[in-house]
């Protein structure tokens, strides 16, 4: 049940609420403030991926930058793989009067900016891995709490519009992200750290706004090494519909991250655009905007219709176009249409697609660790990226040979969202 009134005050009928399936619409406000909770975790992510990571190693060695890029993505991404699922199993069996989910989005936040202030200070590739890998164990802890609200408080009929609306904070978080490390300040170092601020104070209006449903003790499952392990396992024989669901959003984000992983590159050595560290925030406005004006009404859409498979699959068949685009043109037009093109595709997938995955969890009990096993298929395609992508770059194709597969890789994701039988 969901409880939009502010925090002060009883927590009265939020016992009966933690687990039964969500039938009353949630505010504005609350869509709102969870909006920002995931605008934290967006920016703590991709800022430094996208910015401040490539000029912090394009400084320690640039003739070797896009190797030591793939070695501190991947090894963050497989910290990611470990800790969401984790983390999400123990928001589900937490009996905090604060609820689930509120108290794991603070400690993450706080960790997550931890990582951040540490990379920043760091001088070798060690040091560097490091304070990354604490970073994203932090941020992941986040994302398993700011995941599970939609599930745990929206009712299916609103579900795919409040996804539009958290999920854009994903090409948002690019955008502000780029923002405030190349216009409010500059130099890596101040960069992390105004990330790492904002990483902690855009949580804060969620957690400290909002109430929700707290489980009794009585409903908490054991806590133990041999169940959180088997946590990380969810049968595609038992649950086929989230298996699909989960390979089809997993090959998705494997073109979506082989794509965007050398775009600082490309911009450099490919389209020869003489201000990357600009064209790249340029890029990430023009495919913001352009998913905020696909990705609420196709959840509005989605919701009134009740459907998601044929969303998923137009948003691929958008999506793999762009990368085409970026294979066939190395010019800045170009580019910028692909980026346009892609933000399009990529806000219809943001609405639909969370939408799909909420509906088909496993278990309510298992809301966050489900959903974090989810994020494997998110975070994952992180770890395999930089061994798909470096090859291709550098012995099968180079830029051009990067997107084609870009866009055969996303393609095949929407040919296979239609496994899915339980979701129209």
């Amino acid at each position: 049940m969901s409880d939009d009134r502010p925090l002060p005050g009883a927590l009265s009928g939020a016992l009966s609420g933690a687990l039964s399936e969500p039938t009353v619409r949630v505010s504005a406000r609350w869509t709102a403030s969870l909006s920002l909770a995931n605008l934290a975790v967006f920016l703590g992510f991709f800022t430094p991926i996208q910015i401040l990571l490539p000029e912090q190693l394009e400084r320690l060695d640039a003739a070797h930058k896009a190797g030591l890029l793939s070695w501190v993505t991947g090894v963050g991404a497989a910290v990611a793989m470990l800790v969401n699922p984790l983390a999400g199993a123990i928001s589900d069996r937490t009996t905090s009067r604060l609820g689930r989910r509120r108290p794991w989005i603070l400690v993450g936040a706080l960790l997550g900016a931890a990582g951040l202030l540490l990379t920043a200070t760091q001088q070798g590739l060690a040091g560097i891995v490091a304070g990354w890998a604490l970073a994203q164990a932090g941020l992941n802890i986040m994302l398993a709490g700011v995941s599970a609200p939609v599930a745990d408080q929206v009712p299916l009929s609103q579900r795919a519009v409040v996804s539009g609306w958290t999920g854009i904070c994903q090409s948002l978080g690019l955008l502000v992200g780029a923002l405030l490390v190349t216009v409010v300040v500059s130099g890596v170092a101040a960069g992390y750290a105004l990330t790492a601020g904002f990483t902690v104070a855009l949580a804060l209006p969620f957690v400290l706004g909002f109430r929700e449903p707290v489980l009794p003790r009585s409903a908490r499952r054991p806590l133990n090494v041999r169940a959180l392990l088997a946590g990380y396992w969810v049968s595609p024989r038992r649950y086929p519909d989230f298996g699909w669901a989960w390979l089809t959003r997993f090959l998705i984000n494997l073109g979506n991250a082989i794509g965007t992983l050398y775009l600082l590159f490309y911009l450099t050595d490919a389209v020869h655009y003489p201000a990357p560290d600009t064209g790249v925030l340029i890029l990430t406005a023009v495919y913001t905007l352009a998913a905020l004006l696909s990705a609420v009404p196709s959840g509005m859409v989605s919701d009134r219709t009740g459907r998601r498979r044929v969303l998923v699959l137009l948003s691929c068949v958008v999506m793999a176009s762009a990368a085409l685009v970026l294979a066939l043109f190395h010019s800045w037009p170009a580019t910028v249409l692909a980026a346009a093109v892609l933000g399009a595709g990529y806000g219809i997938y943001l609405a639909v697609d969370q939408a799909l995955v909420t509906q088909v969890l496993p278990a309510a009990v298992d809301r966050a660790k489900d959903l974090g096993v989810i994020n494997i298929a998110n975070s994952g395609p992180q770890v395999l990226a930089p061994a798909v992508a470096a090859p291709i770059v550098a012995h099968l194709g180079g830029y051009s040979g990067l997107y084609v597969v870009t866009a055969l890789v996303t393609l095949l994701a929407g040919l296979l969202v239609h496994r899915i039988r339980g979701v129209s």
